[in-house]
């Protein structure tokens, strides 16, 4: 009986260890930092392998290629054996079933299984720099990532009409520049495909220019259409900008009001003791929200009474510092 609950204890400092972004556990914030050097060696060597120059280190690019693989399919291994933890309300197979199908394990799998079935699928190799991404949080709640998918999921109605915009004129451009252009030059606006193209290349202001109009009234529906690119651009671009100054402001808000609400100690020195809850609203302008007492936490009303030892959760808009 002890050893399976020392057994599990084990399990469980492996998965604390294991987690991405748990910046207070040293051993974590270690395994973190070797695992993002580890993928970003295994993408050097990647880019590497492509020099004709470097043919001759192949075999050493495959020894670490070999090395790596190895640590990410023990740690993808890892990862199931303690997955009942990640999704404790599930039982442990199943938990480990839904760790394989969710969006990490899927990733983690593709990155491995290329290298023993799918010799050179560059395109599946380089999904491993997928995974980078997870080690770039600022903390637990609030990181750039969880901005820009929120920024994203708010403003998702505005954008999807943006893009909407976007794809009629798209279409309409291609089909009046295969109209105009067609008979002037058939060997570049074969279809109404080959206008898709040029239209695509103008609207978003990219302009390759291999294939342009040569015709008068071509030219001058160009015109008109690549100011509409510009337009059709600039729109979803304001949408998200807008919706990361919303994000911003309401995370300084939140940020500035947490910075207000301190935990107060009420000692034999106290201002406070013996004092009501509202006498303290009204003669020092801070608000108790909780107060714990003898090992329950509660929520006083105006006429609780502040006693001896009690550990105080104190609102103190504009205020550094209740005057206790």
């Amino acid at each position: 009986m002890r050893s399976v609950s020392l057994s599990r204890v084990t399990k469980r400092r492996i998965f604390d260890i294991i987690q991405l972004g748990n910046v207070s556990d040293i051993p974590s914030r270690l395994f973190d930092y070797a695992l993002a050097a580890v993928i970003g060696f295994n993408i050097l060597v990647m880019f590497l392998e492509t020099f004709e120059r470097l043919q001759p280190l192949c075999p050493l690019f495959d020894a670490v290629e070999g090395v790596t693989v190895g640590l990410f399919t023990v740690e993808y291994v890892l990862r199931i054996w303690t997955a009942e933890f990640l999704y404790p309300t599930r039982p442990r197979w199943n938990a480990a079933l839904r760790y394989m199908i969710s969006f990490d394990g899927v990733v983690s799998l593709l990155t491995i299984l290329p290298f023993f079935f799918l010799s050179g699928a560059v395109v599946f190799r380089l999904l491993r720099v997928v995974r980078i991404f997870h080690l770039f949080r600022i903390n637990a709640t609030y990181d750039s990532f969880n901005v820009i998918t929120g920024v994203l999921i708010s403003r998702k109605n505005q954008i999807l009409s943006s893009l909407f915009i976007v794809l009629v004129l798209m279409l309409g451009s291609s089909l009046c520049m295969y109209s105009v252009e067609h008979e002037a030059q058939p060997e570049s606006f074969v279809n109404a495909f080959s206008g898709m193209w040029w239209s695509v290349s103008a609207l978003l202001t990219v302009g390759y220019g291999d294939i342009y109009p040569v015709t008068v009234l071509g030219r001058v529906l160009a015109v008109f259409i690549s100011f509409l690119g510009v337009c059709a651009v600039a729109i979803p671009t304001g949408i998200i900008s807008a919706g990361f100054v919303e994000q911003y402001t309401e995370a300084q808000s939140q940020s500035a009001q947490a910075t207000l609400i301190r935990t107060v100690h009420v000692d034999m020195d106290s201002r406070w003791l013996g004092r009501s809850v509202g006498e303290v609203r009204v003669r020092y302008g801070a608000s108790v929200l909780l107060i714990q007492r003898s090992g329950r936490c509660f929520e006083p009303e105006a006429a609780s009474v502040i006693e001896l030892n009690d550990v105080l959760s104190v609102f103190t808009p504009g205020r550094d510092r209740p005057g206790i």
